[in-house]
């Protein structure tokens, strides 16, 4: 049996599929901040899409509202229920001390520090914090080192009467102490610790974190004090909406807003809500963007709608519909005239649709985050490193990124990093540790894992495929090739990849070796999977449309898209067999008389037809190799719980934020299951199963060592690691796109960046005589 996650009180940093969580690149901030690092990425971040303007220039007043998927169920952002929502709104309530520039660096924020640095590192590492002499809750008590205190011992898991999903760095820390005077905390650390800077971000106040209950359930509806643009005026759950107004205590430049609502509103209800102005600001699909995009040409030409019900009918068709509504047969007539009446209808409220979206500009970027095509190394044949690599090298990564990106007019670049994003300093292309697209590498690797075009037809013995007998037996086969030579296994020739662990690199995957268990069941804490699964599937709606079929069956075999037709079909006698195609299977590899066959399971709600088509096209690269692909579509509710979390899945699509603090934040991604004392395995959050001995070594030696270089090639050592265990592929960066009025400025696409609410408000009046404004 194995779990995701781990024991209370010896929680790492938990973080969530494609959720925003803090320290994470998409948590909002508060306050402008400096510039103080130098070194820049080797690939440009695709940059922001924000309509800039200095605050002279915005207006004083006015309500905005900002579309999120759903109540928060906790204002509390190190609890297990926190979600997306929950940091949005706390970035603009609660002290975030280092938010992230446009490259996704943490600066200091000096609306609440005049300084942060280490002064020592023997014995011990010292972090001393100066405070902004300004800066006080919304009660009127400064903030000082009460504050830092509660915080760290409710998330140093020393008690485990504070529910906290996440500790990372929190238990390094040896004492907190107030320093010269108020204004000044002194942090030591019992063990260096490099991502220091991503501590007390959110900071509480200690009424929230100085006891286990007021922890617990004190913030789930209310905050008792906030330091922050905005105060918490208001949760109304029978209209979705928190609302936020302008903190007459905050010290920094004063909230250009009186007024920020952030209202439920599902995705796919986000048209509406954008048409009816019932939102301002909204993270949307391409459909939605398509629909404002068209919108706008339509209203700038004065034309008619190009698409949609109120589109204008061929003149054959108007002809037909015309003298049938006037014909001699009466109940035709009748008919074609209520349909004539019901498109009008239909039309005139496309019309107003349209009208509404005419308000609105989309921004794009590229989100920090990214899909991988996640491959499960418990059992079956991906418990073999040599097919998950080969699954691997048959992918044309850059024909799924051409899919998804090119039509939005985003760069479409493959992502080369699992712990990095383009535009970060720590981004470096890793995929040559496994190898580029090669279809006869690929090949050669799955003959020599066994799985050839003859083992398909016979079975040689009563060993099952993929079995423990079958690997015992290509074990005693590999120590009889070695014979007394005593060739070690890693030596780097034959089939294995350039950058591929060693043998003594302690490989392991779960399902090799487990004691007294026939099988695995993975249990997922029910609230985290919810969350997860909404967050996961999020994702599904940034891939947009691509044309294909939503009438296709649940169960689709790559193998029936071969060249000439499906599976089974008939010809008349004497037609010539269709040539094949010279870089297609002969037909599907098998091992013992069994198939190599593998279960892509994929989200079926309507939101997720990009998400499909993605896997589709892999499922049909994956064939050209003779690996029979299977997709299968699952509830959209049970996608995540039941199959990603559980491990019932062979390969699946899903997202990872990107972080500024790889070391902290990825580990529990990527670590090695480990056994616990009742026997089952505890997989945190790598959902695929797979780990090594040293990527945890090198993730451990990044966290503590404080030289920023240092880390940052330790980093670089485990990504490559990480590529070539072939856990996890890395597919490409997300796009995102985000719907705005177009009287709304500091707000957009953000990419990399994180918002400063205090900025975001409506485009001031122009000056009469004063010269426009050039639009950017």
């Amino acid at each position: 049996m194995s779990h995701v996650g781990v024991p209370r009180g010896t929680a790492r940093k938990r973080r969530i599929p494609a959720l925003l969580t803090a320290g994470v690149l998409t948590l909002p901030a508060l306050a402008g901040c400096s510039s103080g690092e130098k070194d820049t990425a080797a690939v440009a971040a695709v940059p922001q899409d924000v309509a800039r303007a200095a605050r002279a220039q915005v207006a004083d007043g006015g309500k905005v509202t900002w579309a999120i998927d759903a109540l928060p169920t906790t204002f509390n952002a190190f609890q297990a229920d926190a979600d997306s929502a929950t940091g949005r709104i706390t970035g603009a309530l609660l002290p975030t001390l280092f938010p992230l520039d446009a490259q996704g660096r943490p600066q200091l924020n000096p609306d609440y520090l005049e300084s942060a640095k280490v002064t020592e590192t023997e014995p011990r590492q010292v972090v001393v914090y100066r405070l902004n002499q300004q800066a006080v809750w919304s009660d009127g008590r400064g903030i000082g080192a009460p504050d830092f205190v509660a915080q760290w011992r409710a998330l140093s898991g020393k008690d485990s009467a504070f529910w906290t999903a996440r500790n990372a760095g929190y238990e390094r820390i040896e004492k907190i102490e107030r320093g010269h005077d108020d204004l000044e905390v002194k942090v030591t650390f019992a063990k260096p610790y490099a991502d220091w800077r991503s501590l007390f971000s959110p900071l509480y106040p200690k009424q929230v974190t100085g006891s286990p209950d007021a922890f617990n359930d004190g913030a789930r509806t209310t905050l008792k004090a906030t330091a922050g643009p905005f105060r918490l005026r208001e949760v109304d759950k029978k209209t979705g909406s928190v609302t936020l107004t302008r903190d007459p205590r905050w010290w920094g430049g004063r909230a250009k807003l009186d007024s920020l609502v952030f209202k439920a509103v599902k995705p796919e209800d986000r048209t509406d809500a954008l048409a009816e102005g019932a939102v301002d600001i909204a993270d949307i699909d391409s459909t939605t963007a398509h629909r404002i995009a068209q919108a706008a040409r339509e209203g700038a030409a004065g034309a008619p709608p190009a698409s949609g019900p109120g589109a204008a009918q061929g003149p054959a068709d108007a002809l037909r519909s015309w003298a049938v509504a006037h014909g001699t047969d009466e109940e035709a007539a009748e008919e074609e005239q209520e349909a004539r009446d019901d498109k009008a209808k239909a039309a005139d409220a496309y019309a107003t649709e349209q009208s509404g979206l005419r308000a609105f500009v989309v921004r794009k970027s590229l989100e920090p985050a990214y899909t991988q095509l996640a491959l499960n190394g418990e059992t079956g044949p991906l418990a073999d490193d040599r097919v998950r690599r080969a699954v691997a090298r048959a992918l044309d990564r850059q024909e799924l990124a051409d899919t998804v990106l090119k039509p939005l007019g985003l760069p479409a670049q493959p992502l080369g990093s699992h712990l990095a994003v383009a535009g970060q300093p720590a981004y470096r292309d890793g995929s040559d540790a496994l190898g580029k697209q090669d279809t006869a590498q690929a090949q050669a690797l799955l003959a020599d894992a066994g799985w050839t075009r003859e083992g398909a037809l016979s079975r040689n013995d009563g060993t099952k495929a993929g079995s423990e007998g079958e690997k015992k037996k290509d074990a005693e086969k590999d120590a009889e090739k070695k014979g007394s030579a005593g060739k070690d296994a890693d030596d780097g020739k034959g089939n294995r990849a350039a950058g591929e662990p060693a043998a003594d690199d302690g490989l392991y995957i779960v399902g090799d070796d487990k004691p007294g268990a026939p099988g695995t069941h993975v249990l997922a804490p029910a609230p985290d999977a919810a969350a997860q699964s909404v967050a996961l599937l999020r994702q599904a709606g940034y891939l947009g449309s691509t044309g294909t079929s939503e009438d296709a069956r649940d169960a689709i075999r790559a193998q029936d898209r071969q060249p000439g037709g499906a599976a089974g079909a008939y010809a008349p006698a004497g037609t010539a067999a269709p040539a094949e195609a010279a870089d297609t299977a002969r037909g599907p590899l098998g091992k013992n008389g069994k198939p190599l066959s593998l279960r892509f399971v994929l989200p079926s709600g309507p939101g997720s037809a990009g998400l499909r088509s993605v896997g589709e096209k892999i499922a049909a690269m994956l064939d050209t190799i003779g690996i029979r692909t299977e997709i299968t579509k699952v509830s959209d509710d049970s996608y995540f719980r039941d199959h990603v979390a559980s491990g019932d899945y062979d390969m699946a699509l899903y997202s990872w934020p990107a972080t500024a603090y790889p070391a902290t934040d990825d580990r529990p991604i990527y670590a090695k299951p480990l056994p616990a004392s009742d026997g089952s395995l505890l997989v945190e959050q790598n959902y695929t199963r797979v780990g090594t001995d040293h990527i945890d070594q090198l993730f451990d030696q990044a966290a503590s060592e404080l030289d920023e270089k240092a880390a940052r090639d330790l980093m670089r050592k485990a990504d490559a690691r990480i590529w070539a265990a072939a856990g996890s592929i890395p597919l490409f960066q997300r796009p995102q796109l985000v719907a705005t009025g177009k009287q709304l400025v500091n707000v957009g696409a953000f990419g990399l960046g994180v918002p400063h609410y205090q900025d975001i408000g409506y485009k001031a009046p122009q000056a009469a005589g004063a010269p426009a404004d050039r639009k950017k």
